[in-house]
C-alpha cells in the first residue's frame, strides 16, 4: 500500500520555498543552503529550536495571511508550536508535524472530503463515512477510520463556532461533542489497526484518541488567535 498522504510524522514536507525563507532569516546571515541542511541533519535540537523561536514566529506571521514565501506545513508546524505549548518530546514533535501536516493538506478543501486525494467518491457526513468502514477490506478500512479522527479532528479543531451556530439556530443534531467522541473513537480504531505500525503511525494515533478533546483545544486556540485573528493583532496572540 503506498504511503498516505496524511502519514507523515516528520518535517520531509518543507519545501524548497521553506528552506529559503529559513536561510533568509536565519539570525545569523550568510549560511548557504548546505551549511543550513547540514545543521539539520546533524544538530536537530537546533532546528527544532528554530521552530520554536520567538525570532521565527514573527518572521512567519508577516507572511502568514499570503503564504507566497512559505508553505502551508511550516506556518502550521510553527503555529501550532504556539498553541501546544509544553509538548517538547519526540513524541510530541510527531504530533505536531502529524496535525501540521493533516491542516496542510486539508487546505484544499476538496480534500476533506476525500479518504484519499483523487478519489472520486465524497462524503460530506461522518455517518457515510462510518457505514462504509463497516463493509470495508482492511486497507480501506485504516483509510477510513483515519480520515474519520482527521476529519473530526480538523472540523472541531478549526471551526467550533461553525458547528455549534448549526446545532443552536439551525437546529442540526450535530454539536461539538459528536466530533469529539467519534474522533476518539476513530483514532482509537485506527491505533489498533496493522496498518498503523506498519506506517509508524500506532503511537500518533493512540495519542490523539487519548488526548483528543486537548487537541482540539489547542486548535480552537489556533484558529481563533492565529487563523482568524485580525492582522494587526496576530503577531500578539
Amino acid at each position: 500500500m503506498q504511503r498516505p498522504d496524511f502519514a507523515v510524522t516528520d518535517l520531509s514536507r518543507l519545501g524548497d520555498r521553506d528552506f529559503r525563507f529559513l536561510v533568509e532569516n536565519f539570525p545569523q546571515p550568510g549560511r548557504s543552503y548546505e551549511e543550513f541542511a547540514r545543521v539539520m541533519n546533524q544538530l536537530p535540537t537546533t532546528f527544532e529550536s528554530l521552530l520554536n523561536s520567538d525570532y521565527l514566529y514573527q518572521k512567519v506571521c508577516q507572511q502568514s495571511l499570503v503564504l507566497r514565501d512559505v508553505s502551508p506545513f511550516l506556518l502550521f508546524n510553527v503555529l501550532l508550536r504556539r498553541s501546544l505549548s509544553g509538548h517538547r518530546s519526540s513524541r510530541d514533535r510527531k504530533i505536531v508535524n502529524y496535525i501540521a501536516n493533516l491542516l496542510s493538506i486539508f487546505v484544499n478543501a476538496d480534500r476533506v472530503c476525500r479518504v484519499r486525494p483523487h478519489d472520486k467518491q465524497t462524503y460530506q457526513y461522518l455517518v457515510d463515512m462510518i457505514q462504509e468502514a463497516q463493509l470495508s477490506e482492511s486497507r480501506q478500512q485504516f483509510l477510513l477510520y483515519s480520515h474519520i479522527g482527521n476529519y473530526s479532528l480538523f472540523i472541531s479543531g478549526l471551526f467550533p463556532e461553525w458547528i455549534e451556530y448549526r446545532h443552536r439556530y439551525k437546529r442540526r443534531p450535530v454539536d461539538t461533542k459528536y466530533y469529539i467522541n467519534f474522533g476518539r473513537t476513530y483514532y482509537g480504531l485506527a491505533a489498533k489497526h496493522p496498518m498503523a505500525r506498519h506506517f509508524n503511525l500506532d503511537d500518533v494515533f493512540l495519542r490523539l484518541a487519548m488526548m483528543f478533546e486537548s487537541y482540539k483545544e489547542s486548535l480552537n486556540h489556533l484558529s481563533r488567535n492565529y487563523l482568524f485573528a485580525p492582522k494587526a493583532t496576530l503577531t500578539q496572540a
